[in-house]
């Protein structure tokens, strides 16, 4: 088990990671989700011991390792950034914490061939880093830290660099891995897509703070403020000012939007929604639907699916939708929104929703 009680860094009066307590238990998978610069690279640092906090403490299985240096610690990393030994084959590469480990031969060989197998890199063993395409290399750097075995394995964005259809097979067959060797797994991701694909737990970040941290399922659906919600969607969060006044949201002046009984106790006054791109569709989803006049602004076909930028008075939003769906520009367009799929925050940012949607 991995614990961050109350850690902060700061450098050079600047605040990286501010006051965080973590707790990951053993056999789980722990996404780190925020945009570049949130603060997931310095915390793995941390993690692995190459910085020391300014303030608090790290403990691992219940010793206090937070002095400890990283030699001396239990840990796999991978970077998005692959380090691989240029003068040894893929081979020898994965075997190579094997070996120091004093591991036997027969254990050494059976195990790299399982890890090459599984990261496609069986054609390519005889040969060196430098032989190698830059996702093959950073293949094998993933099948180092595999065959390790290591208490804690950090994975820092560790499949940008491969190809659409390697990174699915990975992000299925890496929980799986872990969670039966018994290894703490943290993996730092920019992508919401990616933390939900992965599953398990989830710590939002941003500007070095963790807005929440839990079941990477409930986090998306139960954002406890603002700040989380948008940094869990991709397309971006669509929001808009509302006005409650008993029973109804007023939208513009011109749209009611009822408001949910879960949410129905909440005072009068103003509160900013949000909904996901895809809550927002071209046909009327069923009878409580509202119905709103937008303007296209510009369509965008990824072939499977088409994102609709729309300009609803002065807001900016996108409506996700399957299939081709070729808008012109400046074309008028009615567009339905799901009322019971709407998050809810009050004047600080604070969800009034979320709360009253894990007790239900």
């Amino acid at each position: 088990m991995l614990e961050l009680k109350s850690v902060s860094k700061t450098v050079g009066g600047e605040t990286h990671i501010a006051d965080v307590s973590l707790t990951f238990e053993a056999g789980s998978l722990n996404v780190l989700l925020g945009p570049t610069l949130s603060g997931k690279t310095t915390l793995m640092r941390l993690m692995a011991g190459l910085e020391r906090p300014t303030a608090g403490t790290v403990w691992f299985d219940g010793v206090d390792v937070t002095g400890m240096p990283v030699q001396k610690r239990d840990i796999a990393m991978v970077y998005q950034q692959f380090i691989n030994y240029p003068s040894m084959t893929v081979y020898e590469n994965i075997a190579s914490p094997m070996r120091v480990a004093g591991a036997p031969l027969a254990e050494i060989d059976t195990t790299v061939k399982r890890a090459a197998e599984l990261l496609k890199l069986t054609p390519y063993l005889d040969r060196t880093p430098l032989m190698l395409s830059g996702g093959q290399q950073q293949r094998t750097a993933l099948a180092r830290a595999i065959v390790k075995d290591a208490g804690l394995l950090l994975l820092d964005e560790p499949l940008a660099n491969l190809d659409y259809k390697l990174r699915e097979e990975l992000r299925a067959e890496l929980p799986k891995i872990f969670a039966e060797s018994g290894t703490v797994f943290v993996y730092a991701t920019t992508e919401p897509s990616e933390a939900l694909l992965l599953g398990g737990n989830t710590a939002t970040l941003s500007e070095g703070r963790v807005t929440q941290f839990g079941p990477t399922i409930d986090v998306f659906r139960n954002p406890v403020d603002l700040i989380t919600a948008r940094t869990f969607s991709d397309p971006p969060l669509n929001t808009a000012s509302v006005t409650k006044a008993g029973d109804r949201f007023s939208l513009d002046g011109a749209v009611d939007i009822p408001v949910a009984a879960a949410i129905s106790d909440i005072p009068d006054g103003r509160y900013t929604i949000g909904f996901q791109p895809h809550h927002l569709t071209l046909t009327r989803p069923g009878t409580d639907a509202v119905a709103m006049n937008a303007k296209v602004s510009v369509t965008e076909i990824t072939g499977s699916e088409s994102f609709i930028h729309l300009d609803y008075a002065g807001e900016r939003w996108v409506l996700l939708t399957h299939g081709i769906h070729d808008l012109p520009g400046g074309e008028a367009v009615e567009v339905f929104l799901d009322p019971g799929a709407l998050l809810v925050f009050d004047d600080t940012g604070r969800s009034m929703t979320a709360d009253r949607k894990m007790a239900a």
